[in-house]
């Protein structure tokens, strides 16, 4: 989710010299992260994590639950106290504690690339080329805000002098998902700890091998104890733990609307605490006839087909207008055809598998709706291989708005294309949705762009172009895709409290 060439690893590959995956790696750290100590579960639990591409075990994990959520709050509040090491920490010491972890991430890049590969199923390319090196540049943009989120005088009416301080929010609950594991986690503790603030964060149970790797380089970088705590665990254990907790000032959330509702409430129910959230999308991508149609079937495909179509911003929905449609789809077709499947550790693979059975099923009955709703099937449409949860890249045309496939978030490898005539038409269709976190529009005419862009109901559009990101623009969503912004300045709001300080001017006598 890193920067626009993210979904084209074998052109990364070209371009650079391949590295090799560790094949034999061995897993160093599956207890629980706490004042940089490594715990075992409080009940003496833990869960299996398995490899997607094989559906084989890779080992076990111990399992945090509220117990284990208390000890690593009461850690980061203890570090989060006036007077801690952290607390008194310079401003720009916090900055050079960020850039070393930087630096150890780059030092470890094969390591966390192949955790990552085996782990969460993503290609090795991609997370070698494209998600690594996007959550190393993360976290050097927030070492650099560190003595940078400066506060303001007040011109205040009477005799007083009043200006404003950006503090730390406090304990920050952060619970990140399965999709992309290490850019989350960057995301994640980056802004939170720039800004001074202490963490608790829950990686996903499928996927907690590099988050628990990246504790051991915390220690290193020399982050004092209790600053990053993280806990292994389920959503309704150790996440509803988090949520719930009384002593907890924040919970930053990635993940589905539906969890995403269940945190809004137990915040509301608790402490209020502040809440932050980016949830799901079905995002529009919209294609004109004027456009460089090589460059919209290619930007369409990587939009939708990255990571397996498991991304938030997936460009699930694509309307293209009615002259070039019958070409476009046939185009996106034949590139689908020739996406390459299978172990995500080999050079040449670009398409792992889902990372789980119950996300497999559930993408297999959708594409079974698909076609039972009246699709057109172009290519795929069924499961890959013998082992493993692949499923081949599936392209659906003469798709309806009503289809469950046009409405629901599919994430996964299934690309759904829909005719327009008009641009009114297209833009009332496109926000047509509970979602807004995305959306994409091609054209070479630059009014066409501006209406489009100002018309649609999404927190990043991209003209002639997708997916291009990077840590310094603003990322969220509208509507039911989620409440506030990560990444840039903005991201810094979520975890700043703005104090406001007021001195009367005594004034002298005449």
């Amino acid at each position: 989710m890193s920067s626009e060439n993210k979904g084209k690893p074998g052109e990364k590959a070209a371009q650079f010299s391949m590295p090799t995956p560790l094949s034999n790696l061995e897993i160093k750290y599956t207890k629980i992260f706490i004042n940089n100590e490594w715990h075992t579960s409080v009940s003496g639990k833990k869960f299996p994590v398995f490899n997607p591409a094989t559906g084989e075990k890779i080992c076990e994990v111990e399992e945090g639950d509220k117990e284990d959520v208390d000890k690593a709050v009461k850690a980061a509040r203890e570090a989060f106290q006036l007077g801690s090491p952290w607390r008194r920490m310079d401003a720009s010491e916090r900055g050079k504690l960020l850039h070393k972890l930087a630096d150890l991430m780059e030092r470890d890049i094969l390591i966390l690339s192949t955790l990552e590969s085996i782990d969460a199923g993503k290609a090795f390319t991609a997370s070698y080329f494209a998600d690594l090196p996007g959550a190393i540049k993360s976290l050097r943009y927030y070492a650099g805000w560190a003595d940078k989120n400066h506060g303001r005088t007040v011109p205040m009416d009477g005799d007083y002098f009043t200006f404003t301080r950006h503090e730390p929010v406090g304990v920050c609950g952060q619970i990140i998902p399965w999709n992309f594991p290490l850019v989350m986690f960057s995301w994640k503790i980056a802004p939170a700890l720039s800004n001074g603030n202490t963490v608790v964060i829950k990686p996903a149970e499928q996927t907690p091998l590099t988050a628990l790797y990246m504790g051991s380089l915390i220690k290193e970088a020399g982050i004092p104890a209790g600053v990053v705590n993280i806990v292994p665990g389920y959503g309704p254990t150790a996440g509803a733990a988090i949520s719930h907790h009384m002593d907890i000032n924040k919970v930053a959330f990635t993940g589905s609307t539906e969890v995403g509702k269940l945190i809004k409430e137990a915040a509301g129910k608790t402490n209020l605490k502040r809440v932050t959230l980016e949830l799901g999308g079905k995002s529009p991508v919209i294609i004109f006839a004027d456009a460089d149609l090589n460059v919209a079937v290619e930007q369409a495909h990587q939009g939708l087909f990255y990571h397996q179509g498991q991304c938030c911003i997936a460009g699930s929905r694509i309307f293209v207008e009615e002259p070039i449609y019958e070409e476009f789809v046939r185009r996106s077709a034949e590139r689908a055809k020739q996406r390459v499947l299978g172990d995500p550790l080999l050079p040449t693979t670009q398409q792992g598998p889902q990372i789980d059975k119950e996300q497999y099923d559930r993408i297999l009955e959708l594409i079974e709706s698909g076609k039972k709703e009246g699709a057109k099937l172009e290519c795929g449409g069924g499961a890959w291989g013998d082992k493993g949860f692949f499923i081949q890249p599936t392209v659906f045309s003469n798709v309806k708005d009503d289809m469950r496939i046009a409405k629901e978030e599919i994430f996964g490898p299934v690309q759904q294309i829909m005719s327009f005539k008009t641009i009114d038409e297209v833009i009332k269709r496109a926000n047509n949705t509970t979602y807004g976190l995305a959306a994409g529009v091609f054209t070479k005419d630059l009014d066409k762009a501006m209406t489009i862009s100002t018309a649609l109901q999404a927190g990043t559009v991209w003209i002639n172009c997708y997916s291009a990101m990077s840590p310094q623009c603003p990322f969220g969503g509208f509507k039911m895709s989620g409440n506030g912004r990560e990444m840039g300045e903005y991201g810094l709001h979520a975890y700043t409290e703005v104090k406001t300080v007021t001195m009367k001017i005594p004034q002298k006598n005449s």
